[in-house]
């Protein structure tokens, strides 16, 4: 009995790592959203806005603010947009139909508020002014 009980625990203990191990592969393989931003925004993530139609991550590294807009659904191609302003400037905008996401959209803020904006489809988020 005892030796039947130390094989089971061994073979779930096994099974358990080779689960753990083919995960850890997976998600190396397939980037998640804030991954995939990520690269084409440098910085840590300071804030997601999310909407019904997809949502908006907003990065910060060294006083410049950079912007995607994600959609829920990727691959078909809709219109999507990201903007970024600093207090007292002109936003910076990137809009068009896209197929994964919109932006990035980098700005430099200093220690100003900011206004993000970003819309996929019919649906729309705005969040301002706030400092990061």
């Amino acid at each position: 009995m005892g030796n039947t009980s130390g094989g089971a625990i061994r073979r779930r203990l096994v099974l358990a790592m080779a689960l753990f191990t083919a995960s850890g592969l997976l998600a190396l393989v397939t980037p998640t959203d804030a991954q995939a931003a990520s690269a084409h925004c440098p910085g840590r993530k300071i804030r997601t806005f999310t909407f019904s139609t997809g949502k908006v991550l907003v990065f910060k590294n060294r006083g410049y603010v950079c912007a995607v807009t994600l959609p829920k659904r990727t691959g078909k191609r809709q219109w999507m947009s990201v903007s970024v302003q600093a207090r007292g400037n002109w936003p910076v905008v990137n809009e068009g139909k896209f197929t994964r996401y919109a932006g990035p959209v980098n700005v430099h803020v200093g220690h100003r508020r900011i206004l993000i904006r970003g819309a996929v489809g019919g649906d729309s988020v705005t969040r301002g002014w706030f400092r990061c």
